[in-house]
C-alpha cells in the first residue's frame, strides 16, 4: 500500500507528463444543470437540488483550482509530512491554501474560498470531486461518464449530480490514484481496469482508446457496517421464513449458487450467507476484485492477478481454485463463476468441499444452470452432455434467485432445490417465490412472497444438526 508521501510524489510525476494548461473557458464554464454549485462543509454529499451562487466576476474557478494545486504540490514538503497525523496534515494544507489565496490576491467570496480549500484538500488526501459522494451513505454507486458527467444510484434510482472534473486529465489522475494503490495499471497498452478502494467499494475503469466520450469510472459501494439478513427483511427483499431456511442451508453445508443480474445484490447475499458459517470452520474466499466482508476470523483471501505490461505473470481464478484445495478449507467461497474455474468448482462442491457458496450471472435458476454448461465448454472441457449435468445436480444443492425490478427495489424471486435428473435433464423443485401482482401510481411494484407448499429434501439433514425450522414455513400458500 502506498503511503500518502509516494501517492504526492506519484501525482507531481503524473502532472507534468500532462498539459498543465487551465481547461478553456468553453470547458470550464459549460452551462450545466447547477454545475457550479459551492460545497457547504468537508463531507457533505452533493445534490442536484442545491444551487452555487454565482462566482465571483472574473474568476474562473476550475482554472484558479488548477493554478493552486500546481502551487501547493510545489510547497508540500514530502519528508515532513510523513510525520503528521492525517488530520495534522488536513489543518496544515487547509493554513497553506489560505496562505496560497491571499498571496495571490484571488477575488473569492467567504463560500467559494471554503469550497476551494475544501477541494483541494480532497485532492491531496482523497479522491478530489468523488469524496463528497463517497460521504453520502445514501449512494449506492457512482458513475463517472466523462469528466463533466457524474451520476449516482440512490434507493435504487439513479440520478445525474452537478459534480464535475476540471478536465479528462483531472479524471484520469484520480483513476489513476485508485488503481494503483491496489497494484495495478491504466495506461492506453491496458486500458482497462478493476480496482477496490479501502472499505471494499469494487472500482472499475476504462479509458481511450477503448472510452470514446472520455474516461468511464464505476464505484459500487458498499456499507461500512455490513448488512444483516435483518436489513433485507426490513426492505421487504424476502421474508423471515425464506431467511430461516437459507440460514439452515447454510449451516448444515449445503452448496449454494446466488444467480442474479448487475446491480440486483448477489455480493451483499452472499456476504450475509457466509455469516451463518461456523466461526470454528477454515474459509477460502477467492475473488478478481476482493469485495467480500466476512466476519470471521478464520478467513484465507485471495485475489486474481492480471498479466503485467509484457502480458506475464497473470494468476486466474481457476489456478487460485486449484491452489485452495491444497489449502485444507472447510468452505470455499467464490465472488463470482465466469469462466474455466467453474469445473474445478463442480469437482471440489463434489468431492468432500461442501457448504461452498458463489454467485453468477443468471436471469433465472433454469437459465444459470444452463450457463454453468456453457461455462464448462468456453474452458475448453469436453464433456458429455449428460454428465456434466449429473456433475452439475449432484455438486449444486440450491440456487437462489435475486431479481431488480423497475422501481429499484430487489427481491428474492425464487430459491430452488436440486433434485436430480429425470433423463438428461436437470430436475428441480421450487421452495419460496415472489410473484409480481402489479404496479402503484408511484411506480412501486405490488407482489407477494409465497410457499409452494413442497417440503425440501433437505430438511431431515438440517433435522439433524439440531436446528428447529417454523412450522408451517412450508405450507401451500404461505406468506410472511
Amino acid at each position: 500500500m502506498a503511503t500518502l508521501k509516494d501517492q504526492i510524489a506519484r501525482w507531481n510525476r503524473f502532472t507534468n507528463k500532462t498539459v498543465r494548461e487551465p481547461a478553456s473557458s468553453a470547458s470550464a464554464n459549460t452551462e450545466a444543470p447547477a454545475q457550479d454549485r459551492a460545497h457547504e462543509g468537508e463531507s457533505s454529499p452533493v445534490s442536484a437540488s442545491e444551487i452555487k451562487p454565482k462566482p465571483s466576476p472574473g474568476v474562473d474557478y476550475y482554472a484558479t483550482k488548477v493554478t493552486l494545486h500546481q502551487k501547493l504540490l510545489s510547497r508540500i514538503d514530502l519528508n515532513a509530512i510523513e510525520s503528521l497525523t492525517p488530520e495534522q496534515l488536513r489543518n496544515e494544507l487547509g493554513s497553506l491554501l489560505v496562505s496560497l489565496i491571499e498571496e495571490d490576491a484571488i477575488p473569492l467570496n467567504h463560500q467559494e474560498r471554503t469550497r476551494l480549500v475544501t477541494d483541494l484538500k480532497n485532492e491531496i488526501m482523497g479522491l478530489g470531486p468523488l469524496e463528497p459522494l463517497l460521504a453520502d451513505p445514501a449512494i449506492s454507486e457512482i458513475m463517472v461518464n466523462g469528466y463533466q458527467n457524474v451520476y449516482v444510484e440512490k434507493s435504487g434510482r439513479i440520478h445525474l449530480t452537478d459534480i464535475r472534473f476540471n478536465d479528462d486529465a483531472h479524471l484520469m489522475k484520480i483513476i489513476d490514484k485508485i488503481v494503483s494503490r491496489v497494484g495495478r495499471r491504466i495506461d492506453e497498452s491496458c486500458p482497462m481496469a478493476d480496482a477496490r478502494l479501502p472499505d471494499g467499494s469494487r472500482v472499475n475503469a476504462i479509458i481511450a482508446p477503448l472510452a470514446l466520450d472520455g474516461p468511464a469510472l464505476t464505484i459500487r459501494r458498499f456499507a461500512v457496517v455490513p448488512l444483516q439478513m435483518h436489513d433485507l427483511i426490513e426492505k421487504n427483499t424476502l421474508t423471515q421464513p425464506m431467511a430461516e431456511l437459507l440460514s439452515a442451508l447454510v449451516k448444515v453445508k449445503s452448496n449454494i449458487i446466488i444467480s442474479g443480474g448487475t446491480g440486483t445484490g448477489k455480493t451483499t447475499l452472499l456476504n450475509i450467507l457466509s455469516s451463518y458459517i461456523p466461526a470454528n470452520e477454515r474459509i477460502v474466499t477467492i475473488e478478481d476484485t476482493a469485495e467480500l466482508q466476512l466476519q470471521q476470523k478464520h478467513v484465507i483471501r485471495l485475489e486474481t492477478r492480471p498479466p503485467n505490461i509484457e502480458g506475464k505473470g497473470e494468476i486466474t481464478m481457476r489456478a487460485l481454485v486449484k491452489n485452495s484445495l491444497r489449502m485444507r478449507p472447510d468452505r470455499i467461497v467464490l465472488g463470482e463463476v465466469r469462466s474455466a474455474e467453474v469445473i474445478d468448482m463442480l469437482q471440489a462442491m463434489n468431492t468432500g468441499h461442501e457448504g461452498s457458496l458463489t454467485t453468477i450471472h443468471a436471469n433465472t435458476p433454469r437459465d444459470a444452470l444452463g450457463r454453468l454448461e456453457n461455462l464448462v465448454g468456453l474452458g475448453g472441457i469436453s464433456l458429455p452432455g449428460k454428465a456434466l449435468r449429473q456433475l452439475i445436480s449432484s455438486s449444486i444443492h440450491f440456487i437462489v434467485q435475486i431479481t431488480r425490478f423497475d422501481d429499484g427495489t430487489r427481491k428474492m424471486t425464487s430459491i430452488q432445490e436440486l433434485s436430480g435428473m429425470e433423463g438428461d435433464v436437470i430436475t428441480t423443485q421450487e421452495i419460496y417465490n415472489y410473484q409480481r401482482t402489479g404496479t402503484n401510481p408511484d411506480g412501486a411494484v405490488q407482489g407477494l412472497f409465497r410457499a409452494t407448499g413442497i417440503r425440501p429434501r433437505v430438511t431431515e439433514k438440517i433435522r439433524t444438526y439440531g436446528i428447529n425450522l417454523s412450522e408451517g414455513m412450508f405450507d401451500p400458500g404461505f406468506n410472511d
